[in-house]
């Protein structure tokens, strides 16, 4: 059975282009209320360190002093299995979404020593659909008619979940094969995306819409890391297969 640290441990928090140092400063102290010890920010710059440490308190600025900063999504997002996008926004092309108590519920198939992410917009835009083609899951705060929450609220909502859902109810992670990592994901969908080109099947016009939808469709399988090469490697041979026959 996972210990309460070694499953929180797993979890990190990522902010991504946060516009406001106080934001960041109360996401870490929400965090570290909740057990999480682990802040991801993509930014192209560091934020003001005074105005982070200020809304963290003494007491959660250690989370800011061990935070990460990548310059892009796509790196910071790297090692991880199972990633949650945020979002209020709805349209045809970002997928169902699910409430933050529903992710959690989720989560006991997933097994303890996968990475995940909680990804987090900026607060005048949100998660943009080129951020969110990264997520396997959307996460979406239910609210009255209302659902103008700022990111430090929504931040401190999905910790509260983790905790409550993973820790105080005991929730039990069974163990299940080594989820794909993001960048063997990142991998695969290149090479997926390069041999449904050959093919004709992206048409120029809806390659985008198309593409996110079978990254939606694989993600929701939850590949496993072997899984996930054995479809790369058949993208190859077929790349190959194809150059061949030219």
């Amino acid at each position: 059975m996972p210990t309460e640290n070694s499953v929180l441990n797993n979890i990190a928090i990522i902010l991504v282009q946060p516009k406001f140092p106080e934001n960041i400063g109360a996401a870490a102290r929400s965090a570290f209320n909740m057990g999480l010890s682990r802040l991801i920010i993509v930014r192209d710059h560091p934020p003001e360190y005074e105005a982070m440490a200020k809304m963290a308190t003494h007491k959660a600025v250690h989370l800011i002093d061990s935070m990460e900063l990548h310059s892009s999504l796509e790196a910071a997002v790297a090692p991880f299995s199972y990633i949650v996008g945020t979002t209020a926004r709805r349209g045809r092309q970002r997928g169902s979404e699910r409430s933050p108590r529903q992710i959690i519920n989720g989560m006991d198939e997933l097994p303890p020593n996968n990475q995940i992410a909680f990804l987090f917009g900026p607060e005048n835009c949100g998660l943009a659909n080129d951020e969110l083609k990264y997520c396997h899951d959307i996460s979406a705060i239910p609210t009255a008619d209302f659902s103008s929450l700022n990111l430090a609220q929504a931040v401190a909502i999905h910790c509260y979940e983790i905790y409550h859902g993973l820790v105080h109810e005991r929730k039990d992670i069974e163990p299940a094969p080594q989820i794909a990592t993001s960048f063997e994901l990142e991998g695969m969908y290149r090479h997926v995306e390069e041999a449904l080109i050959q093919i004709d099947f992206l048409e120029e016009k809806n390659h985008t819409y198309w593409m996110n939808n079978i990254r939606r469709f694989l993600g929701r399988l939850r590949l496993s890391s072997k899984e996930s090469n054995i479809i790369r490697g058949i993208c190859r041979q077929f790349l190959w297969h194809h150059g061949q026959s030219r």
